[in-house]
């Protein structure tokens, strides 16, 4: 699949404020598995950018506006081919769990199994984890069996979090949007050892209207396997990876600070179009 996608994040300010320096994670990295073909940023007031990789290899793009100014824009232009991903069959069974331990070769294994600022694996969420993969003897099965509980036991319910909200809070409310869904399942999943990271990206339906958020699990002798505990099912060329991290903390799309007044409205706009 080919996709056009245009993200705007604009700012509306009271007064006039300075000094603005931000940081963006809008530009996906090509893989086996998608081709960015085209990116452009935009950013007014006009601003210089610059951009590296982080800890995690996503690409940020960073800027700063010293003088003072009422508005920001922040648009991103991208094209970008996808490849539909052989999912994992449901019945395989391709690495025990009594072995999930051995993980650790894994380079990146050791980052994901911790807690993260919005991710806890605590006994509490261990105890529930445990409850959920009862008699399933592989790993594989097992984050089959936690996406399943996360998706049938949470409530999808639109501005009922913020971007701050922890696991612990999601729980208790039983509800969310689709970045606490994925903090959920990756603190299961760390619980019993199985390394799981947070994908930032978009998921490119008529209704899209942010970003999309979903998890990779570490399978020994398989690899990372994207999985979205939204929508309960592997990820497909509908999907387009922006970033990763241990959770949100780490791939927000847009950050930054400035001095001036904290009062401030912010619109974000997506399209997202097939290109035939």
């Amino acid at each position: 699949m080919k996709w056009e996608i245009i993200h705007r994040t604009s700012y509306t300010y009271a007064s006039p404020v300075r000094d603005s320096f931000n940081e963006a994670r809008l530009q996906p990295f090509s893989d086996e598995w998608q081709t960015v073909e085209n990116f452009l940023l935009k950013i007014l007031p006009a601003a210089r950018l610059q951009h590296r990789h982080d800890f995690y290899s996503n690409i940020v793009h960073h800027f700063e506006i010293t003088e003072p100014h009422s508005t920001l824009s922040i648009e991103s232009n991208l094209r970008v081919t996808t490849k539909p991903r052989p999912p994992l069959g449901g019945d395989a069974a391709p690495w025990p769990l009594a072995r999930i331990g051995e993980a650790m070769r894994e380079p990146r294994a050791y980052e994901f199994l911790q807690d993260s600022r919005f991710v806890e694996a605590s006994p509490e969420v261990w105890r529930l984890a445990l409850d959920a993969t009862d008699g399933v003897a592989d790993t594989w099965q097992a984050a089959l069996a936690l996406m399943k509980l996360v998706h049938g036991s949470l409530k999808y319910e639109p501005s009922s979090t913020t971007v701050h909200t922890h696991m612990r809070d999601v729980l208790r409310d039983r509800r969310g949007v689709c970045q606490d869904f994925a903090h959920v399942l990756i603190g299961l999943c760390r619980a019993l050892k199985i390394p799981a990271l947070y994908v930032s990206g978009y998921l490119a339906t008529e209704t899209a209207r942010a970003t999309h958020a979903w998890t990779e699990v570490f399978i020994p002798g398989v690899g990372w396997r994207a999985l979205d505990p939204t929508h309960d099912c592997q990820t497909d060329e509908n999907y387009v990876k922006i970033g990763v991290g241990r959770d949100y903390a780490d791939v927000p799309p847009v950050t930054g600070n400035y001095k001036g007044t904290t009062k401030r409205t912010m619109l974000v706009d997506l399209k997202i179009e097939p290109i035939t």
